[in-house]
């Protein structure tokens, strides 16, 4: 698809939330950026073919990302966004959580919610029939780092003691809400980490 058009029919725009979603776009197109990249504050583009952010820094205001069911793998760049909040890339192609945690601790540094189920990185017990307790728990470990701002990786289940003594978090379970309802996520519950006396 080409990325300098738009379909008008896909795209919704409403207080600060834009969303264009099912395009098959590679990138952002740039239309986008060019129309709505400093009014916006939430952005999907969600199930898509996304491979690059190229683009993505014309969104100046970004407090909310989502992109999940593209093609987003291990060399995606991202740019510096310090207002953002939150990042769901469920259902990519990462498989590194390492380099990811590295990249987004530096680039988004008020990140306090990370989503990445279904992707390798993120290994899921329930419906990844090779993966294990062992598994999660090698994942659970590596998600907490330092560097990063808060504990903020979900994945198909709670963090054990540990994770949350590491990154003196709470952790709570509560279902998407009426936002995230735009985009379909099915009733899967998500889990949030977050520091003490982060909001």
């Amino acid at each position: 698809m080409e990325t300098s058009h738009i379909n008008d029919f896909a795209l919704s725009f409403e207080k600060k939330r834009l969303s264009y979603c099912g395009q098959d776009c590679q990138k952002i197109p740039s239309a986008l950026w060019k129309m709505y990249g400093s009014k916006v504050t939430y952005l999907d583009l969600s199930y898509n073919s996304i491979e690059t952010l190229k683009g993505l820094e014309n969104f100046t205001e970004l407090e909310e990302l989502i992109l999940d069911n593209n093609k987003i793998g291990d060399s995606v760049c991202f740019p510096l966004m310090p207002r953002l909040r939150t990042l769901s890339i469920n259902n990519n192609q990462i498989t590194d959580l390492d380099g990811l945690i590295n990249k987004i601790s530096v680039k988004f540094p008020s990140l306090t919610y990370l989503s990445l189920l279904s992707n390798k990185a993120c290994p899921n017990q329930l419906s990844d029939l090779d993966k294990d307790d062992n598994d999660y728990q090698r994942y659970s470990a590596k998600s907490v780092f330092p560097g990063l701002p808060a504990s903020v990786v979900s994945g198909a289940a709670a963090g054990g003691d540990a994770r949350r003594v590491h990154a003196r978090a709470q952790t709570r379970c509560r279902r998407p809400g009426s936002a995230a309802a735009l985009r379909p996520v099915g009733e899967t519950l998500t889990c949030r980490l977050q520091l003490a006396g982060k909001t």
